[in-house]
């Protein structure tokens, strides 16, 4: 469990540089990523993003995870 929760709280280091850093330009603006801004709503889901960041990880996890 104390390994789990350090291996979170890095994880959240790292974002949280990423995000601080803007080293993340490309996010949202893939093709396949869905913005809509109306007259009183908008809307934003980065479909193609995700599933980038999705298979970055589930490499990650596959690497290390041995």
């Amino acid at each position: 469990m104390g390994d789990l929760l350090i291996v979170i709280g890095l994880g959240l280091v790292v974002i949280g540089i990423v995000y601080k850093f803007g080293f993340l330009g490309w996010f949202g603006h893939l093709p396949g990523d869905f913005s809509y801004q109306g007259e009183h709503t908008s809307f934003f889901f980065p479909l193609t993003s995700m599933i980038l960041i999705s298979i970055i990880v589930s490499l990650l996890i596959r690497l290390f995870g041995r």
